[in-house]
């Protein structure tokens, strides 16, 4: 019943995420989020670390795609001087956002890895969807007011299955 919350490798920061081993997944694609899993929630721009990032995966013919459920200003501020396509008000975890995402990445789904920092809307979602899912550590540790109650619903479903799953650490 709690396997669509969990994600099938947890990392450390986004910048894990290395062309090199992502090539050896077969990895050709990333459906990321943005807030606390790029930057910071109350950040408006990339970091030169995101930036760099960003053109590393370029560089490597691994197509990169933000989803967000934050609104149209924040995720086109923030994507747009990037040059990376993006979805706002994705309405994660639904399953539309990622596989609009996956038909325009012209991608297989087991081609695509999603990442994001909640277990709620990224994992849920990319789990619901068929793809292989990725769960980083938050950026910080705030949050906007709606992601509150997520993190508070998400920390009863891990303590849930914690020790059901090794898949699943605690952080």
């Amino acid at each position: 019943m709690f396997s669509k919350f969990l994600p099938d490798e947890q990392i450390d920061q986004i910048f894990d995420l290395k062309p090199e081993k992502l090539k050896e997944k077969g990895i050709k694609g990333i459906i990321t989020d943005l807030d606390n899993t790029l930057v910071a929630w109350d950040v408006k721009d990339a970091t030169p670390d995101v930036i760099t990032w960003f053109k590393t995966m370029e560089e490597n013919d691994i197509k990169v795609t933000i989803i967000s459920n934050n609104n149209q200003e924040r995720v086109t501020v923030f994507s747009e001087p990037l040059g990376t396509p993006f979805v706002f008000s994705a309405r994660k975890p639904l399953s539309r956002a990622f596989k609009t995402v996956a038909k325009q990445m012209d991608l297989k789904k087991d081609e695509i890895l999603v990442v994001g920092d909640q277990v709620m809307t990224d994992v849920l979602g990319g789990n619901m969807a068929g793809f292989y899912t990725v769960l980083v550590v938050p950026v910080v540790q705030t949050d906007g007011k709606i992601t509150k109650v997520n993190r508070f619903m998400e920390r009863i479903i891990l303590k849930r299955i914690k020790n059901k799953d090794k898949r699943y650490k605690e952080e």
